[in-house]
């Protein structure tokens, strides 16, 4: 069995057992391949009415891709619900040290805007009593709540393990407690909505051939993309203010320079990181100190160059950092616990307890100080001053590059959201 078959098998196996079928479509090339897929099973099955189709739009684009998205949307069949997003969530911005976020379509912005609101939107005008502090991940929870009240509703996710080792690990989960049916291409989002991930074994290669193969409609952008030498694995289409977009930024200089002249006017800082994305500038690549600074103290110059408000949610992040490493200890692979030097400080506590959901041989280590850095085969599981200086200079305010996922303050408001709204309906 193809990859094709297996997807097909899947969506057979979702259209039989949910109610409702909503397709997450980007305007990228895997959301638009699954959004094909699910047209085509929907139409030969006559299940039609059961699918939906929602787009966020973050109004930071390129032009192909509003014109991608204007078109799927134009020939959906009429029977197929449209959700078209334009509300001013709250989106990441690793473009600036001001400012950690923006809001798309903000009204008061209006002046600013990189384009007019599309017609038949969801926009500010017409959404009553919007959150304008909830961010696109929590609106995505918040929107799955609503729209699977009383109905058994899957939403179908264009992603491909390929991609990244987060998306690997979203399929390979250590636990099958949130999957549905023993599923490992689905993950429980609320009470009745599960998402599902049907091309997750797809390779790249096997999008563009589907495309080829079938004739999909695609986001003509990639072709401009292709032209500028920009390799396959390569071509990315998000947000172009986020942290996976700022190394692509500077495309927009050349693939869609009206637009870039927008961006630019947008948000803080984008002349900056289209100059100097995936750059040591920035984080990326083998970074940098001063000969006369320690890593730790380069830390600390680089913070006091920040406005207070974003320095003090890096220093947050290091004090829980210091508490995880020195206190209670983290969890380490054999091989690099082997590889420590060995005139290195700190503690063997032995193996994980039942409560660290560990998936290969680990070990937990405390260490008596925080490491300014470390010269080993991998260092980005250890906690160092260094891992720190880059997280501060790829505006990682999250620090995803410290290892942090959400913290718990972070995971109790995202509870917290879904009780609110689940006792609402």
């Amino acid at each position: 069995m193809n990859v094709y078959e297996s997807a097909m098998n899947r969506l057979s196996f979702l259209f039989q057992e949910f109610e409702q079928i909503i397709i997450s479509f980007s305007g990228g090339k895997d959301s638009g391949v699954m959004l094909n897929l699910a047209i085509d099973y929907a139409t030969k099955t006559n299940q039609l009415h059961k699918l939906a189709v929602y787009h966020i739009d973050y109004e930071a684009q390129y032009e192909m891709t509003t014109d991608y998205v204007t078109r799927i949307f134009n020939s959906l069949p009429k029977s197929v619900k449209k959700y078209w997003i334009c509300l001013p969530i709250k989106a990441q911005c690793s473009t600036s040290m001001f400012q950690s976020f923006w809001q798309p379509w903000l009204i008061k912005d209006k002046d600013k805007w990189c384009r007019q609101l599309p017609e038949n939107s969801i926009n500010e005008t017409n959404f009553k009593e919007f959150d304008y502090e909830v961010s696109d991940y929590d609106f995505n929870l918040k929107f799955a709540s609503w729209i699977s009240k009383n109905i058994k509703t899957c939403f179908l996710i264009g992603i491909r393990t390929q991609e990244s080792l987060h998306r690997y690990k979203a399929i390979n989960k250590f636990s099958d407690k949130n999957e549905y049916k023993s599923k490992k291409y689905t993950t429980k989002v609320c009470n009745n909505c599960y998402n599902a991930y049907p091309i997750y074994d797809w390779q790249v290669e096997d999008i563009w051939i589907a495309n080829a193969k079938f004739n999909f409609d695609y986001n003509k952008i990639y072709d401009l993309m292709y032209q500028a030498g920009v390799p396959i694995n390569s071509m990315r289409v998000a947000s172009p203010f986020n942290d996976a977009a700022t190394e692509s930024l500077k495309l927009y200089k050349a693939i869609d320079p009206t637009n870039w002249g927008k961006l630019i006017g947008r948000v803080n800082g984008v002349n900056f990181t289209g100059l100097y994305g995936g750059t040591t500038a920035m984080g990326w690549n083998s970074i940098t100190k001063p000969n006369h600074f320690t890593w730790k103290e380069y830390m600390y110059f680089l913070l006091n160059t920040l406005p207070e408000e974003t320095r003090e949610i890096y220093l947050k992040k290091l004090k829980v950092s210091f508490a995880y490493w020195l206190e209670k200890g983290g969890g380490l692979p054999v091989d690099i616990v082997n590889e420590l030097p060995k005139n290195l400080e700190f503690e063997n506590l032995g193996k994980p307890t039942s409560n660290r959901n560990y998936t290969g041989d680990y070990r937990v280590i405390k260490f008596k100080e925080y490491l300014d850095e470390i010269d080993i085969k991998n260092p980005n599981l250890l906690p160092t001053y260094k891992r720190m200086c880059i997280a501060i200079m790829k505006n990682d305010t999250s620090c995803k590059t410290l290892g942090f996922g959400q913290t718990k303050d972070e995971l109790n408001r995202r509870k917290n959201i879904i009780d609110k709204y689940k006792s609402l309906l």
